[in-house]
């Protein structure tokens, strides 16, 4: 309990340092590599195998995930076979490796920092480092959007779904799943070169992110009652209830839809990705314009939820000791 306390105050208080080394980084080149050795060059699209793809896609999920398995533990088992001070210090660092709040928040509020400055192009360039979409034409409206939305959609993904995780099971268990987070978010694209390759990772992201998923979204949800005035919880509840499904994946309209009812906002919708319109489902309703302090907003109801979610978690792990 006090190294999984320690690792999310550390989070918040020092977030990702992008100076020290970073466990997801390695596991994001170990994913580079292998997508390099086992799916290669591309042949033509009629010499293609599908079957052949998927399995060598299954092999790099194998692969990562025994890898950070075995990596992670043999760090925690000789940390604590030195003392059990040196074993609560590395498990509140990897926890604190696993969670992104901080991140998401420092990384959305450089968007509205640009915005308040009257920085269009600078808070373009900003968001364009946190979405996928393209930003160069977007205009104040369509920028805020885009970082309230991020923030909103990698809630689950960044901050409850690895906190649930390392509650069960510690920071190994917490580190896997950012490994099976991290592959869908480098080769789980329904793209030309992923469609096939991809499918193991985008599957098991899926099912790995399903529970987490409307966790928090009821996290937001609890958080909004309790946030203030700017917030709604009859009407989060209410839009979650209705939009939650209005994405293709599973989970990622959960936390946005309970986000968008929340904060009185319309979410997704038709975006440019690659010079290409993407025609998507809208999440919420209409019923006020977008404004830059909405990033703040969102931002605050995220680290309101995940304080919730850390005390929830606490007591689960209080529960597991004292049963066994």
């Amino acid at each position: 309990m006090i190294a999984f306390a320690a690792g999310y105050v550390m989070d918040l208080v020092i977030g990702d340092p992008h100076s020290l080394p970073h466990p997801v980084r390695w596991i994001g080149s170990l994913i580079a590599v292998l997508d390099k050795s086992l799916l290669g060059e591309l042949p033509d699209e009629g010499s293609r195998d599908p079957d052949r793809e998927r399995r060598r896609g299954a092999v790099l999920v194998i692969i990562v995930i025994a890898a950070t398995l075995l990596i992670s533990a043999a760090v925690m088992t000789t940390a604590y076979h030195i003392s059990p001070a040196a074993g609560i210090i590395a498990e509140a660092v990897l926890t604190c490796y696993t969670l992104a709040a901080a991140s998401l928040r420092k990384e959305s509020m450089k968007v509205y920092e640009e915005l308040s400055k009257g920085e269009l192009e600078g808070a373009r360039r900003a968001v364009s480092m946190i979405v996928g979409r393209d930003t160069a034409a977007l205009d104040e409206k369509g920028v805020t959007k885009a970082a309230v939305e991020t923030v909103a959609e990698n809630f689950s993904d960044g901050v409850i779904a690895p906190m649930l995780y390392n509650a069960l099971g510690g920071p190994v268990a917490g580190l896997v799943y950012k490994a099976v987070n991290t592959m869908d978010s480098m080769i789980g694209y329904k793209n030309d070169r992923y469609r096939w390759f991809g499918t193991a990772a985008a599957r098991l992201d899926d099912v790995c992110s399903f529970i987490p998923a409307r966790l928090s979204a009821l996290l937001l949800i609890a958080a909004s009652a309790f946030a203030g005035s700017d917030y709604d919880p009859a009407n989060a509840l209410r839009i979650w209830r209705r939009d939650r499904h209005n994405h293709k994946s599973p989970n990622a309209a959960q936390t946005e839809s309970a986000c968008a009812g929340a904060l009185g906002l319309q979410l997704a919708g038709d975006a440019s990705y690659f010079g290409r319109v993407v025609h998507k489902p809208t999440i919420g309703d209409d019923t006020r314009a977008i404004e830059a302090y909405d990033i703040v907003r969102v931002n605050r109801l995220m680290i309101m939820s995940s304080a919730i979610g850390e005390l929830l978690c606490l007591l689960v792990i209080f529960t597991m000791n004292t049963i066994r």
